[in-house]
C-alpha cells in the first residue's frame, strides 16, 4: 500500500468532529489573555507599556464576562445542556472558566506589584492612604472637600429606602453606619468614574519627574464622616459589580431599531450579576447581604487580594513619561499620494495597498474629503461599525451631503460597546439629511466598504476603498490592519449591488469578485480550501496561510484538519482565539499556529492560497467565527495586482511567520509557549520590522 493510500485509511479512522480535537472557545480566549499578561511582564518592553498591557488585561476581562460568561450563565439558567465541538456542557465550561480566571487573577495581581515596585524606582509610587505622610494626607483631604465630595450621593438601605441600583463595572464602597441609636445601617457610595480613579497628592507640574498617588475610593474610605455626620461609621468594604452586558434588541418587534439600541444601552447598566469583585477582609454578614440584594451567587463572587479593577491602571499608563513608552512613530505617507494630489487620477491608473499603523490613515480621510468637495462627485456611500469620537470621517461626509451631493450611510448600532458613539453620529448625518441606514433584521453589518460615483466626461466611475479595519482615525494608529483603493470596475460594480442589499431590497445570490457573507462568502471560501486541497492531491504546489483574530467555526476547522491530512502546509497566525488543536498525528500534523502580540493590536485578516503556483489573496474583514460567516454581513476582497500579491506574501506574512520575539506557537493541548529562538538566530520582531521597513522608506 502506498503512502497516500495508508494516509487515507488512517484519517478514515479518525472522527474529525470528534470533541478531543477542538480546543474550548471560552477557555482559548482565557489563553490569549495569559498572553497579553505576559506583555505586562515582559522586562523587553517600556515600564509604561507593561501597565498599559495590565489595564488592557482587566478591560478584556472585564467584557470576557459581561458577554461571554452571562452568555453561559443564561444558557443554565434556561436549562442547556447541550455541548459545542468540544464536548462541554454550559456547566463544565463555567466551571473551568472560573478555576482559569482566579489563576489569570492572581498572576495579574503578582505582576501589579512588581510593576508598582520598578514604578518607585523612577519616581512614580502609588501609595495606599494609610501609609501617606502629613503633607500628603492634608493634600488627599483637601482634594475629597473640594473635588469629591460635591460628587457623592450616598445611598441608604432601609425599610422605607429600598437597596440603590447599582450599574455595570461601578465601583462602590459598602458601608456600614451605627446611628444615635446603636443601630446599624447599611449605605452604598458610589466611587464617581468621572474623577480621576488616581488622586494626585501634589499639584501638577511640567518639571516634576517623582510623583505620588492615591486611589480615590480609599481617599473617599478616609472621610467617610464627612458624609455622615453625626453618624458613627463602622466599616466601609470596596466592591466591583459586572452585570450582563449583551443586549438582546427583540429586531422583529421594534418599529425603529435607534430608539431600540438606545433603550437597551441604558438597559445594559441593570443587567443580571456574573461578577462580584470584593476585598479579603469583607465580612461574611455583609457580603451576604450584597448577594442577596443583587441576585448574586456565591460562585459570582471573587475575593481580591488588591485593586478591584485593574481596567483603570490605564490612567497610570497615560502618565506624560516619554521616556517610559515606546519611541514615538510617524506613520509613511505613499509616495504615490505624496507626489500628486489628484487622488481620482492616481486611482484611474494604479490600485493603492495601505498597511496601517504603518502606513498613515489620512490618505482614507482625503479621499473622502476630496469627494466630498469634488464637483464631479455624485454620491458617497459607507458602512461605518467604530469610528470614534471626533471622526473625521463623519465630518467629510457630513460635509459631501452640505455641497449636495447624495450620501448613504450604514451606521451599525450593535457594535457592541460602541453603540451610544454611533447612536450620536447616526443623529448628526440624520440632522444633515444623510440617507442613514441601521442595520438588517437578524444581521451585524461588518464590512468595511466605501464606494464613491464620480462622472468623468460621458462615464460614470466608481471608486471604492476596502479594508480589514474600521473607519476610525485613532485606531487606525493602534491596529494593524490592510486597506486597498480600486477604481476595477468588477469590484465597484460589487459595491454597487452590496450597497443595494444593505439599504433596498436584493436576493442576489452571488458577486463577481467580493466573498459577501451570509450569501457567498463560506461556499467560496470551503471552495478555496477544497481546490488547495485538489492541488496538494495531484502533487502541485499547496499551501494555505490564514491571518486572523479568531477561528471558532467547526466547518472550516475540519476542512482544514482535512487538508492538513491530504499534505497542504496549513499555517494559522491567529491573535486571539483558536479552537483547532495544531500537531495531532493523523489529523494537523501539518498545521502550525502562532499569536503575535505587541505593540500594535493586530486586527488584519488576510487569506493566501498557493493555488499551483498562481498564489491568490483575500482581505477583508470576517474572522472564521460562526456568527461572522452565518449572522453578519462582510466582505473579503482579492488582492489582485502581482505586486500586492508578492508584498503581502513576502514582506507581511512571511515577516509574521519568522517573528522568534513576539510570537507564541500553540501546542495540541491547547497552551501557548514563546518561539524558541535558535542559538545565535537574529531576533525578529515583526512590528518592529515592519515599521523600520515604512521608516526606510520614507
Amino acid at each position: 500500500m502506498g503512502k497516500h493510500a495508508a494516509a487515507v485509511t488512517k484519517s478514515k479512522q479518525i472522527r474529525l468532529d470528534d470533541p478531543s480535537l477542538y480546543v474550548n472557545r471560552e477557555l482559548s480566549l482565557l489563553q490569549f489573555q495569559r498572553r497579553v499578561l505576559e506583555e505586562a511582564r515582559d522586562p523587553a518592553n517600556p515600564l509604561l507599556e507593561r501597565v498599559k498591557f495590565l489595564s488592557i488585561v482587566g478591560s478584556n476581562l472585564d467584557e470576557f464576562f459581561m458577554v461571554r460568561v452571562a452568555g453561559i450563565q443564561n444558557q443554565i439558567d434556561a436549562g442547556v445542556q447541550e455541548t459545542g465541538p468540544d464536548g462541554l456542557t454550559p456547566a463544565q465550561r463555567l466551571e473551568a472558566i472560573r478555576a482559569d480566571y482566579m489563576d489569570l487573577l492572581v498572576a495579574g495581581h503578582a505582576c501589579r506589584k512588581e510593576l508598582f515596585a520598578e514604578l518607585e524606582a523612577q519616581g512614580i509610587r502609588v501609595l495606599d492612604y494609610v501609609d501617606l505622610g502629613g503633607g500628603q494626607r492634608e493634600f488627599a483631604d483637601q482634594y475629597f472637600l473640594e473635588t469629591i465630595y460635591p460628587v457623592l450621593t450616598p445611598l441608604a438601605f432601609d425599610p422605607g429606602r429600598p437597596f440603590p441600583h447599582i450599574s455595570n463595572l461601578s465601583l462602590n464602597l459598602s458601608v456600614m453606619i451605627r446611628d444615635q441609636s446603636g443601630e446599624e445601617r447599611f449605605a452604598r457610595v458610589k466611587v464617581p468614574d468621572t474623577l480621576p480613579q488616581m488622586v494626585p497628592l501634589q499639584k501638577p507640574s511640567r518639571r516634576a519627574r517623582d510623583v505620588a498617588f492615591v486611589w480615590i475610593e480609599q481617599v473617599i474610605q478616609a472621610n467617610l464622616p464627612a458624609l455622615f455626620p453625626g453618624m458613627e461609621v463602622v466599616e466601609s468594604h470596596a466592591f466591583h459589580l459586572t452585570r450582563d452586558a449583551d443586549v438582546e434588541i427583540q429586531e422583529l418587534e421594534a418599529a425603529d431599531l435607534l430608539e431600540s439600541v438606545e433603550a437597551g444601552v441604558r438597559q445594559r447598566r441593570f443587567g443580571a450579576p456574573v461578577r462580584l469583585n470584593v476585598q479579603p477582609e469583607m465580612p461574611d454578614a455583609l457580603l451576604e447581604l450584597l448577594k442577596t440584594n443583587l441576585g448574586a451567587d456565591d460562585a459570582d463572587v471573587f475575593r481580591v487580594n488588591g485593586p478591584l479593577a485593574l481596567s483603570r491602571l490605564r490612567h497610570l499608563a497615560a502618565l506624560d513619561r516619554p521616556d517610559l513608552k515606546d519611541p514615538a512613530f510617524v506613520p509613511a505617507i505613499p509616495e504615490l499620494f505624496a507626489e500628486e494630489d489628484d487622488v481620482f487620477s492616481i486611482l484611474r491608473r494604479h490600485d493603492v495597498l495601505l498597511h496601517h499603523p504603518f502606513d498613515s490613515f489620512q490618505p482614507v480621510v482625503d479621499f473622502l474629503r476630496t469627494a466630498a468637495r469634488d464637483p464631479q462627485v455624485l454620491a458617497i456611500k459607507m458602512t461605518l461599525y467604530r469610528v470614534g469620537a471626533k471622526s473625521p470621517v463623519v465630518e467629510a461626509l457630513l460635509e459631501a451631503m452640505r455641497r449636495g451631493k447624495q450620501v448613504a450611510v450604514l451606521v451599525e448600532l450593535k457594535a457592541r460597546f460602541d453603540e451610544e458613539s454611533n447612536i450620536e453620529w447616526a443623529r448628526a448625518l440624520e440632522a444633515e439629511g444623510v440617507h442613514v441606514v441601521y442595520g438588517l433584521v437578524g444581521l451585524k453589518i461588518h464590512s468595511k466598504i466605501a464606494l464613491v460615483v464620480r462622472r468623468e466626461g460621458d462615464v460614470i466611475r466608481r471608486y471604492v476603498h476596502m479594508s480589514t479595519g474600521n473607519y476610525n482615525a485613532v485606531t487606525a494608529h493602534l491596529y494593524t490592519d490592510l486597506g486597498l483603493f480600486t477604481s476595477d470596475p468588477d469590484m465597484g460594480a460589487d459595491a454597487s449591488d452590496l450597497f443595494n442589499y444593505l439599504t433596498g431590497y436584493s436576493a442576489k445570490s452571488d458577486y463577481r469578485k467580493l466573498l459577501v457573507a451570509p450569501i457567498n462568502l463560506r461556499q467560496r471560501l470551503e471552495a478555496l480550501i477544497e481546490r488547495e486541497i485538489a492541488h496538494a492531491r495531484a502533487g502541485r504546489d499547496a499551501r494555505l496561510i490564514f491571518k486572523m483574530n479568531a477561528l471558532v467555526d467547526d466547518r472550516i476547522i475540519r476542512l482544514l484538519y482535512k487538508a492538513s491530512q491530504a499534505g497542504v502546509q496549513v499555517d494559522l497566525i491567529d491573535r486571539g482565539i483558536c479552537c483547532l488543536r495544531p500537531g495531532v498525528p493523523g489529523v494537523s500534523g501539518n498545521i502550525r499556529v502562532r499569536s503575535v502580540v505587541g505593540r500594535f493590536l493586530e486586527h488584519s485578516r488576510i487569506f493566501y492560497f498557493a493555488n499551483g503556483g498562481k498564489d491568490e489573496i483575500y482581505l477583508g474583514s470576517a474572522d472564521l467565527m460562526p456568527r461572522n460567516i452565518n449572522r453578519r454581513v462582510e466582505t473579503l476582497f482579492p488582492v489582485e495586482r502581482a505586486a500586492f500579491v508578492r508584498q503581502i506574501r513576502d514582506k507581511i506574512l512571511a515577516v509574521y511567520l519568522n517573528d522568534n520575539v513576539k510570537a507564541r506557537v500553540l501546542s495540541p493541548d491547547g497552551s501557548y509557549s514563546r518561539v524558541e529562538r535558535e542559538a545565535g538566530a537574529k531576533p525578529v520582531n515583526s512590528q518592529a520590522v515592519l515599521l523600520a521597513a515604512r521608516a526606510s522608506s520614507k
